[in-house]
C-alpha cells in the first residue's frame, strides 16, 4: 500500500523522469525546432568565412538573415570570444552552424541565449571538457592528418593532401583557389578544450560526410547518434558545404524551422 511519503516519492521521480525526456528530446532535436531568422556560421581549419559561400547564398534567397564568422584560428579563448561577439549582436533566434574544427566553437557557445539550434557539418563534437584528440585516436587515423606542413606554430595543409584528402569531391581548379586562401592556424588553437556542451540543451543536426578524409566518418556517426541529433549522410568529401550546398542549406532550413 502506498502511503504519502512513497506517493510523494513516486510524483517526484515521474517529474524528474518527464524532465530528462524532455530535455533528451530537445538536445535530438525531436521537438518541433524554434522558427530562426538568423544563421551564424563557424569555420574550421584550412579555411575563412568564406567557405560557406555556397550555402549563404541559398539562405539568403530564402529571406534568412547570415553572418560567417572570421575565426582568427589563433587559440581557443580568442576563436570563442569571434563567435560570442557575433551571437551577441544577433536580434532574436539564431541557427549556430559550424562545420570541422568549428564544431568544437559551436559546442562551447552554443550556449548563449540567442542560439535556437546546432548544425554540425563534418564537425568535432566534444563533451564538455573532454579530449577530443584521444576520442578520434579510438578510429583509424584519417589521412589528411598526414599533409598538414609546419612553419613554427603555423600549420596549413599541403596541397596535395588539400585536394585528396580535404576537398576531393571538387573540381581540381577550384580544390586549388581553395587551396590557396586558406588560413594558418595556430597549434595553440588545439590545445583548447570546451567546458560546456551545448548540444546537451539545444536541438542539434549533424551533417556526416561518408567520404571523409580528414575526420573519420565514423567518428561523425558517433558524435552524432551521442548527442541525438537529427542526421543525414552525404556522400560527400571533408567539404560538403560546397560540395552539397543545397543539402546543407535544406538542414540548416529545417534547424530553422523554416520548412521545406
Amino acid at each position: 500500500m502506498m502511503n504519502r511519503r512513497n506517493f510523494s516519492k513516486a510524483v517526484l521521480a515521474g517529474a524528474a523522469a518527464s524532465l530528462a525526456a524532455s530535455r533528451h528530446a530537445a538536445a535530438a532535436g525531436t521537438d518541433k525546432p524554434v522558427a530562426a531568422r538568423n544563421i551564424v556560421f563557424v569555420h574550421g581549419l584550412f579555411a575563412d568565412g568564406s567557405c560557406w559561400s555556397e550555402v549563404i547564398a541559398r539562405l539568403q534567397a530564402r529571406g534568412l538573415k547570415t553572418t560567417s564568422v572570421q575565426n582568427p584560428l589563433t587559440n581557443f579563448p580568442e576563436a570563442v570570444a569571434s563567435v560570442q561577439r557575433v551571437l551577441a549582436r544577433q536580434e532574436g533566434p539564431t541557427v549556430l552552424v559550424g562545420h570541422s574544427f568549428g564544431g568544437m566553437l559551436v559546442t562551447e557557445t552554443g550556449v548563449h541565449p540567442n542560439v535556437s539550434a546546432l548544425v554540425y557539418v563534418a564537425a568535432r563534437a566534444p563533451d564538455a571538457n573532454e579530449d577530443y584528440a584521444a576520442l578520434a585516436k579510438t578510429y583509424p587515423t584519417p589521412p589528411a592528418s598526414a599533409g598538414i606542413v609546419f612553419d613554427g606554430d603555423e600549420g596549413r595543409l599541403g596541397e596535395e593532401a588539400f585536394l585528396r584528402d580535404f576537398a576531393g569531391d571538387l573540381p581540381a581548379a577550384r580544390a586549388r583557389v581553395l587551396h590557396a586562401v586558406q588560413q594558418p592556424f595556430n597549434k595553440p588553437l588545439l590545445a583548447g578544450r570546451v567546458t560546456q556542451a551545448a548540444w546537451r540543451s539545444r536541438p542539434s543536426f549533424y551533417a556526416v560526410s561518408t567520404e571523409d578524409r580528414t575526420i573519420n566518418p565514423d567518428l561523425q556517426r558517433f558524435t552524432a547518434k551521442r548527442m541525438g541529433a537529427r542526421t543525414v549522410e552525404l556522400p560527400a568529401s571533408h567539404l560538403s558545404l560546397i560540395s552539397r550546398p543545397d543539402d546543407i542549406a535544406a538542414l540548416v532550413i529545417e534547424a530553422a524551422g523554416q520548412g521545406a
